[in-house]
């Protein structure tokens, strides 16, 4: 018994160094496969546009190269700061009132926008003012949103019948509920969403939809994928009320998810491990002292 608390107390010490080094090695991981996979159409777009730049003066020497390159730069340099360029774009509006609370929106749940952005020293310093104080705010209100209205309906009454009806001990049910939930938030928040998008944006794949709902839950941003491009104004503004919408709904079902997990014994059993604060006792009692109970009405932002 002694030998192995031994070999536990060595392992408690050397997993979390061994956490920082694979997650590294997983940094390292993912900046090697995206470089490969996205290099060679980088190269290819470039000989693409080269040959099109060449193939055009050639076709108008009238042309001077120096005056199209600053033409093109000042086009690319509006189109940047969404002024509009093509005779088309000349009735978008990009701070009208939905737009300007979408870019609010966005901007508070750290997803961010590729279209808007503040081009006045006045907007860009209400817009640090503003941020400090709507960021946490924002996310203490979802998260306390997700504690006092989705965790008692949607995590713990099931787990607790699970375990008064269906015989399931705490531990068995906490897990099998989680499972079934995250199933449900896949399906829900991402595939359900990403069928309807492809659906109704032709150009896009479901990979494409699919891709677009991730980035916009992970608030990892859209990252160029601009959804309804060409649709009408009202429809786009529409659009953006709508992925408001999905989007703070989303993040409350994903705090929740987060929680509902968190609070499995299993996976409470590996934090512990990786806080040093893992012994055979406390994994025993992870299933004796597990307890489902109304949520309080605070949360930290740690919690978040």
């Amino acid at each position: 018994m002694a030998r192995w608390r031994g070999c536990s107390l060595g392992w408690q010490t050397a997993a979390f160094p061994c956490l920082v080094v694979c997650y590294i090695l997983f940094l390292v991981l993912g900046g090697l496969v995206f470089r490969a996979l996205e290099m060679p159409l980088e190269k290819k777009l470039q000989v693409e546009v080269g040959e099109l730049w060449r193939t055009f003066l050639k076709e108008n020497p009238c042309v001077q190269e120096s005056k199209l390159q600053h033409l093109l730069g000042k086009a690319l340099s509006a189109h940047h700061t969404n002024v509009a360029v093509l005779q088309a774009e000349k009735d978008e509006r990009h701070y009208d009132f939905t737009s300007s609370l979408y870019f609010v929106i966005v901007t508070l749940t750290t997803m961010g926008s590729d279209v808007y952005y503040p081009q006045s020293d006045e907007s860009k310093f209400f817009c640090l003012v503003y941020c400090v104080i709507g960021i946490p705010l924002t996310l203490f209100l979802l998260g306390l949103l997700s504690e006092t209205l989705l965790l008692p309906m949607v995590t713990y009454t099931p787990v607790r019948h699970l375990h008064s009806f269906w015989g399931l001990s705490l531990s068995q049910a906490a897990l099998l509920h989680a499972f079934v939930l995250s199933v449900l938030v896949l399906g829900l928040l991402f595939l359900l969403p990403a069928v309807l998008i492809s659906a109704v944006e032709p150009d896009w794949s479901f990979l494409d939809a699919l891709f677009f709902c991730f980035v916009v839950l992970s608030t990892v941003g859209q990252s160029g994928c601009a959804l309804g491009m060409n649709w009408s104004l009202n429809a786009r503004e529409a659009l953006e009320l709508f992925t408001t919408c999905y989007l703070l709904l989303g993040l409350m079902v994903i705090f929740t998810l987060k929680k509902t997990i968190l609070e499995v014994p299993q996976v409470q059993a590996m934090l512990r491990l990786f806080r040093h604060e893992l012994s055979l006792e406390s994994v025993e009692r992870a299933e004796e002292e597990l307890q489902y109970s109304t949520a309080v009405c605070t949360i930290s932002l740690s919690s978040v």
